[in-house]
């Protein structure tokens, strides 16, 4: 393990040259990086976090009053598997309606809990769709191109963790599965476009780097993104998403905050055009994200077979 920094970007200005070709060296090299001027405001941040340790400072039968379900993804969870493998953690999941099914659930007894989850998710939202206009034109085109998967109707949804102190921590040199112990989360790819990140000061999420994990250290300034296997098809291979993981601790408890950036799920994605030539074919077929997205979450309830992950696409 290394502390070693993740590049930092100021992206105050998300159409500047020397600020594309930053996002482009990073995601070719880390897959993550981590953003300043970014332009969520101070208080925005600090009424999301108020509310994450409110929330799960509640009496355990307040959080599962709105547990989530395989049929309602939105709300509570503590029994959540990554790679078929139980994380230490608790977690609350926040996606807007669908007229259907898909309905969020709020604490009641916090009232100022969905202001502060609706305001943190519309900001990240709308910095998201910034990033990936930077990323399509750095992968060659137009900015907007990639706007239809994700306006009007996407899949974003962000998710409170909460880290326990463990009595049982586990730290596998390699990407493994925990163990013997846990993890707060396994190793693991984001299934989506990408991930805005906002850590608390306690670290804990590492980075798969060149074969060695990385700690991110934590910066009040910063949010992490990382990209994740969709902006991997659509690169064509030329971007990889990284495996990451969060740790636990004996002793202390941990909260971070990450916004997954999805498209709609009538998506169908793979390389795009600019990506491919005669020297780089085409990686993968094309990908229908509403059943990929199906068959990955049905993972996070139980063991449901092999884990779903884009490498049944690759040509």
């Amino acid at each position: 393990m290394t502390t070693d920094t993740l590049p930092v970007i100021d992206v105050r200005d998300l159409r500047n040259s020397a600020t594309r070709r930053a996002i482009d060296a990073a995601c070719r090299e880390w897959g993550f990086f981590q953003i300043v001027g970014h332009g969520i405001g101070d208080d925005t941040i600090a009424a999301l976090r108020r509310a994450m340790y409110d929330f799960f400072a509640l009496p355990l039968p307040a959080k599962h009053a709105i547990l989530r379900t395989a049929e309602n993804p939105w709300g509570f969870y503590d029994r959540e598997l990554t790679r078929h493998t139980r994380d230490w953690k608790q977690i609350y999941d926040y996606g807007p309606p669908d007229g259907g099914a898909l309905v969020p659930q709020f604490p009641r007894d916090l009232p100022a809990f969905r202001p502060a989850i609706m305001r943190f998710y519309e900001a990240c939202d709308a910095l998201a769709l910034e990033l990936v206009r930077a990323i399509a034109a750095n992968l060659g085109m137009p900015r907007h191109a990639l706007d239809r998967h994700f306006r009007p109707d996407h899949t974003s949804f962000l998710r409170l963790n909460y880290y326990p102190p463990c009595p049982a921590p586990a730290r596998p040199a390699d990407s493994s599965t925990a163990r013997g112990g846990y993890l707060g989360v396994n190793a693991h790819t984001d299934a989506g476009a990408l991930t805005l990140l906002l850590q608390d000061e306690q670290p804990g999420l590492e980075v798969l780097h060149d074969g060695t994990w990385h700690l991110v250290e934590p910066r009040d300034d910063a949010l992490v993104v990382n990209i994740g296997d969709i902006v991997q098809v659509w690169s064509n291979d030329r971007y990889r998403a990284a495996l990451h993981r969060g740790l636990v601790s004996t002793d202390v408890a941990r909260y971070s905050a990450p916004f997954f950036f999805n498209p709609a799920y009538s998506t169908e994605y793979a390389p795009l055009p600019s990506t491919i030539d005669e020297l780089h074919p085409a990686r993968y077929k094309p990908i229908h994200w509403g059943t990929f997205r199906a068959r990955r979450a049905a993972g996070d309830y139980a063991d449901a077979g092999e884990y779903h992950t884009i490498a049944h696409y690759s040509l």
